[in-house]
């Protein structure tokens, strides 16, 4: 008995050893994956600046899936060796477990109380997936696609879908680029800011070439996600997405101009005015019926030469 002391002693000596030790290689091991994230991120920025700036439409088509493949395989061999979370939904598990603290539901079907925003922050983050699920599949490969001021706009897709009983023109959008700037906070929470804001014009002209509808916007695009690291850690640095829905189209648009203009501010204070400019022929679908009425078309009186192309040679 009088060797009790002892042994408890040197098992308690033992224990802390151990302690310590699992706790610094919890420590050398968070600092390596750390390290590693912060490269991978910065070798992505340092590629990524050819491709937000190329100007051959199909040569950024080809290289942009040849990029995303690269970009992926380092995500996997990063998770690989520091087994990371394959399902990236980090960002979901926490809500549940903050919903599950709270003794809500987990599955977000709608806030339990005022002021909760658990099935908003959700449907933000399956409508990144989705995006983040886009690029990953090594296929992403955008309708049209144009850059300006090393700024980069891409129309993913251009389709028709019922939305809300009525049938619009789904046009999802992808901004490279665009400025924006980290802060953080006294209470060393991180967040970004995007100085970003989005117009856009659409002329359409009749089989004649004459001006016969416009269609001003400002705003959007709907659905908006500036910072998509947020909800997914590994979602592909400096992209704003979203969407525009828009009303079909008079049955007599022939062929279109759309022009986009996408204005930020630099962190140094600059401002970027990137513009862009897609002509296309009207698809049949986007159209009205002959007889369907154009909702909240107005009329507007412009000089001859710019609705009629003939009157405009003239001068």
């Amino acid at each position: 008995m009088r060797f009790l002391g002892i042994i408890v002693a040197i098992v308690g000596v033992a224990a802390s050893l151990w302690l310590g030790s699992k706790k610094w290689t919890e420590k050398s091991t968070e600092f390596q994956r750390e390290a590693a994230f912060a490269k991978l991120r910065g070798d992505y920025l340092e590629r990524v600046a050819w491709i937000r700036s190329n100007p051959d439409e199909k040569a950024y088509k080809d290289e942009v899936q040849t990029f995303f493949r690269w970009y992926f395989k380092e995500v996997n061999e990063h998770l690989n060796k520091f087994q990371g979370n394959r399902k990236f939904d980090d960002y979901l598990q926490e809500l549940n477990r903050k919903a599950g603290a709270k003794g809500e539901f987990a599955e977000y079907e709608g806030p339990s109380r005022a002021g909760d925003k658990s099935a908003e922050k959700k449907a933000a983050f399956e409508y990144t997936m989705k995006q983040f699920e886009a690029f990953k599949s090594g296929s992403y490969q955008p309708l049209w696609s144009a850059t300006d001021r090393g700024v980069r706009l891409d129309i993913v897709s251009a389709s028709t879908q019922t939305l809300g009983g009525e049938t619009k023109i789904h046009m999802p959008v992808v901004a490279w680029g665009v400025p924006r700037e980290e802060k953080v906070d006294d209470r060393g929470v991180r967040r970004i800011q995007v100085n970003g804001s989005f117009r856009f014009n659409w002329k359409l002209y009749d089989e004649k070439q004459k001006l016969i509808a416009e269609i001003p916007g400002e705003g959007g695009p709907d659905s908006r996600v500036d910072w998509p690291e947020r909800y997914i850690r590994y979602f592909p640095p400096m992209i704003i997405f979203g969407h525009y829905d828009l009303d079909k189209l008079p049955p007599e648009a022939k062929t279109a101009e759309i022009s986009f203009t996408i204005s930020g501010r630099s962190p140094s204070g600059g401002d970027v005015t990137a513009n862009y400019l897609w002509k296309l022929d009207v698809p049949a679908e986007w159209k009205l019926q002959p007889g369907e009425a154009w909702k909240g078309a107005q009329e507007s009186i412009r000089p001859e030469e710019e609705i009629d192309p003939a009157k405009r040679n003239k001068k």
